[in-house]
């Protein structure tokens, strides 16, 4: 058939998908790297959902009220890739042959911030699924908070295609039931159901009934039977859109590689090209040109092109935009400053004092900072992993978000720390709010994949982490964070700081809050330890002098969190001796790293080489802030399980310690 006559419905869908499909496979085969089987299988519903259901603009892709699409099965990107650039999006057919390689901007998995058109960076499996939770949750408060009668200024989908290998995964099942606990009926999955995985058929270790399982957690479950059969997928879209109350899961039976002669159907399609032979082969097979690589036939770009469309789109909306802000002024101001992650005027300004002297545990000043700027600045967003009482996360003001209560602004993750981060991020990535969330620092192991995923794309997100040392207690080493800060450490762009009290506790919120350009780890004492200032601007550079000396000294004192004290108490003891001494207040190593060099010099002059560093964890990479010839007194072992105040005595977590110490040094 000729693409320049008229093309029937049938025929443009046909002809449509199998350029999705071939697409994907030369941009695999020509980066000779990638997973061209789930594009081939998965295209048909993509196109459906994309042509008959997204209302996206490609002119735009921040457009606030687009339908949200993600790839959870990250793996498959070249699918996303060959959609955003047949929808219209800024990725020419240049990038998609430059797949996979530096500095193109279609990377081996989709990467949010990069390409756009991207909602979130998937590839670790389960990660999109929770993100998606999030992105729902979000769009449920908002629209809770700023739609009136006439007036849906909030009010779109969230879609996902999701594999075997995602519902494998363990966060997958933590999302999914507090998807359905909480009806989230905009929330829309294609499940992806071809029964391969790496190794082989998904028989040898996923054989669950994933109809019941889904059914069982709350969703409204339909099954198609044929991915290739549009219709049915056509129906069943339109019928997980007319449910409100349940999110939906669309079990697509698919065929991995889908017009492969040789590997469809098979592990041979999932991830690696298909090599130039069968490559050949697929073409023929699918009446396809084999001497053209990236054709896209005239007909398709007209036809999937969405331009026009979404521009019409977003300029409805655009005009009800308009006439609301007429008829609710406050209201649009507000919306308009969320969306574009501003923070009200003034809210600074709420953030509590504390005396000096005082003792008060850091995550009990935590929740008198949240219980402040809560009602400050609206947007904020979180809540705990089942610990709210322990970590202090909400604040007096805060009622719960649940389905009959869409417009509370707490969140009860249950004991679902993995999903928890991930759908903070999803809440983040949607735009509008600022999320947090809360548990022991010692389950910053469960959450980790999530955390990192935040740091990857740069969202601000705030993680409370509580009962951040041995100085927890009696539950003993199996809740005693001791490697863990320093872990956090070591994933790029996550800022990490542990307040020494109460008054760098909020300044701690104060740089989280501020903060843009990734998240915020916040490591908080169980412990009651003394507020040790009323003023502690300087914690924006991650270290700062808290006692200084008369002259030059000759001794630094570093520590951060519940340490800082007990150099304080050794430094005047030694003083006491003639000894010049210095205090540094280290609650954030990265915020350090950040400042000139100039600061580094008049914090930690290069001329002072005795140093001892004290941290209730372990002593790795404190070496260098004390170089050669300092010393970290630390703990290079698990905890045990005793009174917090009898761990660090035993632990040798004393002034008196501190004091010998240091002697030692200066001997």
């Amino acid at each position: 058939m000729s693409v320049a006559q008229p093309m029937d419905t049938q025929a443009i869908d046909e002809l449509s998908i199998n350029t999705i499909r071939m697409l994907a496979v030369d941009g695999v085969q020509r980066a000779n790297s990638g997973h061209p089987g789930l594009p081939m299988g998965a295209a048909a519903m993509a196109y459906v959902l994309f042509t008959r259901f997204m209302n996206h603009s490609p002119q735009d892709p921040q457009w606030m009220n687009r339908d949200r699409f993600i790839l959870s099965a990250g793996h498959g990107s070249m699918l996303l890739y060959a959609l955003l650039h047949l929808a219209g999006y800024d990725l020419p057919i240049e990038e998609l042959q430059r797949f996979r390689q530096w500095g193109s901007k279609t990377p081996g998995h989709p990467e949010y911030g990069l390409t756009p058109g991207v909602e979130t960076t998937t590839g670790p499996l389960g990660q999109g699924f929770a993100n998606g939770v999030g992105m729902a949750i979000a769009e449920r408060f908002l629209s809770a908070r700023f739609n009136r009668p006439g007036f849906s200024v909030i009010d779109h989908r969230t879609y996902a295609i999701v594999s075997d290998g995602d519902l494998m995964e363990g966060i997958t099942h933590e999302a999914a039931s507090l998807a359905g606990h909480l009806g989230l009926g905009k929330l829309i999955y294609l499940y992806d159901d071809n029964e391969i995985s790496i190794d082989g058929s998904t028989d040898l270790s996923f054989t669950e009934d994933v109809d019941k399982r889904f059914d069982a957690y709350g969703w409204h479950v339909q099954h198609v039977a044929d991915g290739n059969d549009t219709a049915a997928v056509d129906t069943a879209l339109r019928l997980a859109g007319t449910v409100t109350d349940k999110p939906s899961l669309i079990r697509v039976r698919t065929m991995i590689g889908f017009g492969s002669p040789n590997k469809q159907g098979t592990e041979k399609a999932h991830g690696s090209p298909l090599g130039a032979d069968e490559v050949a082969a697929t073409k023929r097979n699918l009446g396809w040109p084999e001497d053209h690589e990236f054709h896209v036939p005239e007909a398709v770009r007209m036809h999937l092109d969405a331009r026009t469309e979404g521009a019409a789109q977003q300029g409805t909306h655009q005009a009800m935009l308009d006439r609301y802000q007429a008829a609710y002024p406050d209201l649009a101001q507000e919306l308009n400053a969320w969306m574009s992650r501003q923070l009200a005027a003034g809210w600074e300004e709420a953030l509590p004092t504390f005396e000096p002297g005082n003792k008060l545990a850091t995550r009990a000043a935590s929740g008198k900072v949240l219980d402040t700027i809560v009602p400050a600045l609206g947007n904020l967003i979180g809540g705990s992993a089942d610990l709210t009482p322990s970590n202090k996360t909400q604040a007096r003001s805060q009622t719960d978000f649940q389905k009959a209560t869409p417009d509370g602004s707490y969140l009860r993750f249950g004991v679902r720390e993995h999903a928890m981060a991930a759908v903070s991020n999803g809440i983040a990535l949607h735009g509008g709010l600022r999320p947090y969330c809360g548990t022991f620092l010692i389950f910053s192991d469960y959450l980790r994949p999530s955390l990192r995923l935040s740091a990857l794309m740069e969202l601000p997100v705030v993680f409370v982490f509580t009962h951040d040392s041995i100085g927890l207690g009696e539950d003993g080493p199996t809740h005693q964070a001791v490697e863990h800060c320093m872990a956090l450490r070591a994933i790029p762009n996550l800022t990490v700081i542990r307040p020494a009290d109460a008054t760098e506790t909020a300044e701690a919120w104060r740089v989280a809050l501020t903060r843009t350009g990734g998240p915020t780890a916040l490591a908080l004492t169980r412990q009651g330890v003394p507020t040790l200032s009323v003023h502690a601007p300087d914690l924006r550079k991650g270290a700062y002098i808290l006692e200084d000396c008369e002259g030059p000294p000759e001794l630094l004192l570093l520590a951060s969190g519940s340490e800082v004290h007990l150099v304080q108490g050794a430094a005047r003891e030694l003083r006491m001796d003639g000894v010049r001494v210095r205090v540094v207040s280290m609650p954030s190593w990265e915020l350090f790293d950040e400042q000139p060099q100039t600061y580094h010099e008049r914090v930690l002059p290069g001329a002072v080489s005795k140093r001892l560093a004290v941290e209730a964890g372990i002593t790795l990479g404190w070496e260098r802030y004390v170089g050669a010839h300092g010393r970290v007194l630390g703990l290079n072992r698990f905890g045990a399980s005793a009174p917090g105040s009898v761990l660090f005595e035993q632990f040798g977590f004393t002034v008196q310690q501190v004091v010998t110490a240091a002697r030692a040094l200066l001997a």
